[in-house]
């Protein structure tokens, strides 16, 4: 069933419901106030009636009748009965000699237990029978009427509570359906600009038709919008990756097909051969150490959910920095300064994987050392409530502001850090490890004095 259909169902559902319940009450309120009206003025003229029987030394019957008769009741076809203890009729008054009230000892009975008026039916005529007790007389009065004012009002209320229902609901169903337009034609509008972008035009944005009034058209506009400019990021980023990764895989194969092809032009010497080999194996081994880094980047960029999660203590991990990093590169030197560390320790815990979170802080220490001149890193660790900072200090060159973000970059490299070997996928390698486990890393430098960078875990004894 389409949208549009539904909400207009709804919607008519919802105004019948409403429409069912007023009128249902606007029409028994008035029922029973007529029947509460009809049965006071009924037992009002038993009472008087009674009364006047009570007093036969003033009032005879046929005095009893002309009062009746002249007495102006808005009632039609009015009868009035008494019976004595012995259920005996004593006296009768009809507007129509021939219509009467066919009473039974039941009724009676029911009466003379009754406290107060009983009141019952005989179509099409409302009754009510009275138990009239005063000084030494007692009878049973009845008093019947057709009550045709209070019913022709009931006739009209129906009327006009029906009319009003049925054009309630044809009021809903049009309403309900313009209602249904107006409101999914923002929808609409957003599927098709979504529906004329793809791959070729992502640069193109969803217009906001009610940006002044901030409603959830808006929201949802500026939520696509947001999509799309991450997938336009994500796939500029994929671009560049792949165009960098081919161009960096392309450069070691080439020099190696290059070197053979030269070797097997002559038979050369044992020592020429050996040259060869061994400038084709410097270069394997930059493919294989390329090959592995883009699988490690690979591994991390996709979610936590594949990862082998575990309690890890940070400064555990930090302790084999020396040693892995001096295996690097046996110039390179790490200082640990774990001067504030808490006297708990369960607050230097954290949920990672270990493997994954050492490659990042090892890739960043790692970076830190190659471009310092004296190739010496400042690594401490500070513990806050919820956090844990691991800070990567080095006295190098320094960044240009401008290239804070652009060194996160795959394959990015300064321009001054183009003499020095490697990729340009480390600190964008720690990055993606890092945002896996909900944590993220910052840099602040200054050009001459070096750089800090500033890696924030959250804390596994605060989650």
């Amino acid at each position: 069933m389409a949208v549009r259909t539904r909400i207009t169902l709804l919607f008519t559902l919802l105004v019948v419901a409403i429409l069912t319940l007023v009128c249902t009450s606007v029409y028994y309120f008035s029922y029973t106030n007529r029947i509460k009206d009809i049965q006071t003025r009924l037992a009002n003229r038993a009472i008087t009636t009674g009364r006047l029987l009570s007093q036969r030394n003033v009032f005879d019957e046929a005095l009893i009748r002309k009062i009746d008769a002249s007495t102006s009741m808005t009632m039609k076809d009015k009868v009035i009965e008494a019976y004595d203890t012995n259920g005996k009729l004593i006296y009768w008054y009809t507007d129509d000699p021939a219509d009467t009230l066919h009473i039974g000892t039941a009724t009676l009975d029911k009466a003379r237990k009754s406290s107060g008026a009983y009141t019952f039916t005989q179509q099409p005529k409302d009754a009510v029978a009275i138990n009239f007790k005063e000084g030494n007389t007692a009878f049973i009065i009845i008093a019947a009427a057709y009550d045709e004012a209070g019913n022709e009002k009931l006739r009209h209320l129906r009327l006009v509570l029906s009319l009003s229902f049925i054009g309630g609901i044809l009021i809903s169903v049009i309403g309900g359906y313009l209602f249904s337009i107006s409101l999914l034609h923002p929808i609409k509008r957003i599927a098709d600009e979504v529906n004329d972008i793809s791959a070729r035009n992502l640069a193109r944005r969803i217009r906001s038709a009610t940006a002044d009034s901030k409603d959830e058209w808006y929201y949802l506009s500026e939520t696509l919008n947001q999509l799309l400019n991450r997938l336009q990021e994500s796939f500029e980023i994929q671009g560049r990756f792949i165009a960098n990764a081919s161009h960096e895989l392309s450069t070691p194969l080439t020099s190696i097909s290059s070197q053979l092809e030269v070797a097997l032009q002559r038979v050369r010497t044992i020592e020429e051969y050996r040259k060869v080999i061994q400038s084709v194996y410097q270069d394997t081994r930059q493919l294989s150490k390329l090959t592995q880094t883009l699988l490690e980047f690979a591994r991390a960029s996709g979610t936590a959910g594949g990862l082998e999660i575990d309690l890890l203590r940070v400064d555990e991990i930090l302790l084999r920095l020396p040693a892995e990093i001096g295996k690097t590169n046996p110039l390179y030197k790490v200082t640990l300064d774990f001067d504030q560390l808490p006297e708990a320790e369960e607050d230097l815990l954290v949920f990672g994987n270990e493997d994954l979170l050492f490659t990042a802080i090892r890739n960043i220490v790692a970076n830190a050392c190659k471009y310092s001149d004296d190739h010496h890193a400042i690594v401490r660790l500070t513990v806050y409530a919820k956090e844990i900072l691991i800070a990567v200090e080095d006295k190098g060159r320094g960044i240009g502001e401008e290239e804070w973000e652009n060194i996160f970059q795959p394959f990015y490299r300064s321009d001054d850090g183009l003499a020095i070997p490697g990729f340009g996928l480390g600190l964008s390698l720690a990055r993606r490890i890092l945002l896996l486990h909900k944590g993220f890393v910052a840099v602040r430098s200054v050009i001459g004095e070096g750089s800090i960078f500033t890696i924030t875990l959250p804390s596994a004894a605060k989650l």
